[in-house]
């Protein structure tokens, strides 16, 4: 198939196991985030696809050819790295050329791809600059830039925006998502930020514990979690996982939390397993601040967040377990206060004795 794929790949340092079994396929323009956090081994298996760390098992193919046995210069694939790697000493355009030049393109050529990716970066004004007089946007531009003109097939992007403040994340981010528009390329891109992965990506690839745990659209993932440990890495504030027992119910399950009260979910009976303690999952979205009365969850305010459009409140129920909910902006809530929460089952999750994720049947 045209595109990257990944079989059986699997990484070892010594006895250390990295990465186990990974496998994967994404199309040609398709852009994919590998999303975990430190030491799920997604940086290891960025590395194996640009080439700069050897695979002990598996292979890796690119547009049906394997690539796994080619230098890193053979593989038709880009690296932006985190911190930029510009040599100091050379202006924006030598840096950007510096590649090209290696692999005896024409300086016609050169002059052309370097003015065409200048121009789509917006740092024409820059290419007589060295990287000490331009601020960090700038030389992750510039790093982009030396990426762009080498026409690969496939840029690879490790972290590219963690070494800048928030306010340039926010618009870098923006430029990322609007340049992927009008390069012809699939992009990977490593990192432990999931509003980063949720916003730029088509497909994440959530990793943990040496394996792919869940591949899907962020909303897919976000909506359907695989299994405890996604749903609450993804997510913010993250999602309340409540212990609580099966307490029966027709075709969808009635589960009893600690306190005693019970949820009504729209998650079938039938794909449970029987008799297990479970945990309800619900994402503070889904629990609101209501007057108290019958159904409502009694709890006590620990934390109050007023956002302006929103209050968020950060809520202990009667057998110390804790869980977020939302309240209007206009919120008078305060540390200490008793608060009824009305919690809707019909988006809440299941997960199972093994962290496995049930949901409620997909709308037709």
């Amino acid at each position: 198939m045209d595109g990257l794929e990944l079989r059986d790949v699997r990484k070892s340092y010594g006895d250390t196991l990295v990465l186990e079994s990974i496998s994967l396929a994404m199309e040609p323009c398709e852009f994919v985030a590998f999303l975990g956090p430190s030491g799920s081994g997604k940086s290891t298996l960025l590395r194996i696809i640009a080439g700069l760390e050897t695979a002990d098992s598996g292979e890796v193919l690119l547009d049906g050819r394997r690539i796994d046995g080619l230098a890193p210069g053979d593989r038709d694939v880009a690296m932006v790295f985190q911190h930029y790697a510009l040599y100091p000493h050379m202006t924006v355009w030598d840096n950007m050329a510096f590649g090209l030049r290696n692999a005896g393109v024409p300086r016609d050529d050169i002059n052309g791809r370097i003015m065409q990716a200048a121009a789509v970066l917006e740092i024409e004004p820059l290419l007589e600059r060295k990287p000490g007089q331009l601020s960090g946007g700038q030389r992750q531009r510039v790093a982009i830039g030396r990426a762009i003109v080498k026409q690969p097939k496939l840029f690879l992007l490790d972290e590219p925006l963690s070494n800048l403040d928030a306010a340039l994340r926010n618009r870098t981010r923006v430029e990322l998502a609007q340049l992927r528009r009008r390069v012809e390329a699939g992009v990977i891109m490593v990192t432990h930020d999931q509003a980063e992965a949720m916003t730029l990506a088509d497909r994440m690839i959530v990793m943990n514990d040496r394996r792919i745990q869940q591949i899907g659209t962020p909303m897919e993932i976000y909506s359907r979690p695989a299994n405890t440990f996604v749903a609450g890495f993804v997510g913010s504030p993250a999602i309340a996982l409540l212990p609580a027992r099966l307490a029966g119910g027709g075709q969808c399950a009635r589960v009893s939390l600690g306190g005693g009260a019970e949820v009504e979910t729209r998650v079938p009976v039938s794909a449970l397993p029987e008799g297990a303690e479970v945990r309800l999952g619900v994402r503070p979205e889904n629990v609101r601040v209501v007057a108290p009365g019958a159904g409502t969850v009694a709890a006590e305010a620990i934390l109050v967040e007023r956002l302006g459009e929103r209050t968020l409140v950060y809520a202990r129920l009667a057998d110390g377990q804790e869980l977020t909910a939302v309240d209007e902006g206009s919120s008078a809530l305060k540390i200490g206060d008793p608060v009824a929460l009305a919690i809707d089952g019909a988006a809440a999750h299941i997960f199972g004795p093994d962290g496995t994720g049930y949901h409620a049947v997909a709308p037709r």
